[in-house]
C-alpha cells in the first residue's frame, strides 16, 4: 500500500466484514473442536492421576458425587467435539487429494458434517445410557 493512500478497507478479512456460511462455521467449529480435544484429554489424564494414586474420594465425587452432572456434560462435549474434528478432519484429507474445493458442495459437505456430529454422539449416548438395544 503506498503512503498517502486513503483506502480504510481492512488488510485482511474480519468475522465482520464476510457474510457467514455454513464452511466458515465449519472452519471455526474445527478450531474449537481442537482446543476442546486438548482440554478434554487434560481433564481425562487428571480423573486417570486421581484414580492411580487413590485418590477415590475425589474420582467418587466427579462420577456419582455431587459433581457428576458436571463430569457428564463434559464427556458428552468431548464426544462431540472429537467427532467433529474427525469428520471434518476427513474432509481435509479429501481437500489435501485437490477435491472438493467447489462452494456450493463444500457448504453442503460442511451441513452434513455439523448434522453428523450432532446425531453421532447421540447414537454413542443413546447406548451408554440405555445399555444398548436390549
Amino acid at each position: 500500500m503506498a503512503s498517502g493512500n486513503t483506502d480504510t478497507r481492512p488488510l485482511s478479512p474480519h468475522l465482520q466484514v464476510w457474510r457467514w456460511h455454513p464452511t466458515m462455521l465449519s472452519s471455526i467449529l474445527h478450531r474449537v473442536s481442537g482446543i476442546g480435544n486438548y482440554l478434554g484429554a487434560i481433564a481425562l489424564t487428571v480423573w486417570l492421576v486421581l484414580l492411580a494414586t487413590g485418590a477415590e474420594g475425589a474420582v467418587e465425587i466427579l462420577t456419582t458425587g455431587s459433581l457428576a452432572w458436571l463430569t457428564r456434560i463434559g464427556l458428552i462435549l468431548l464426544t462431540w467435539s472429537a467427532s467433529y474434528h474427525f469428520l471434518n478432519g476427513l474432509r481435509h484429507l479429501i481437500w489435501d487429494a485437490g477435491k472438493g474445493f467447489d462452494p456450493k458442495g463444500s457448504n453442503q459437505r460442511s451441513v452434513i458434517i455439523i448434522a453428523l456430529s450432532i446425531v453421532l454422539p447421540a447414537v454413542i449416548w443413546f447406548f451408554a445410557l440405555t445399555g444398548g438395544a436390549s
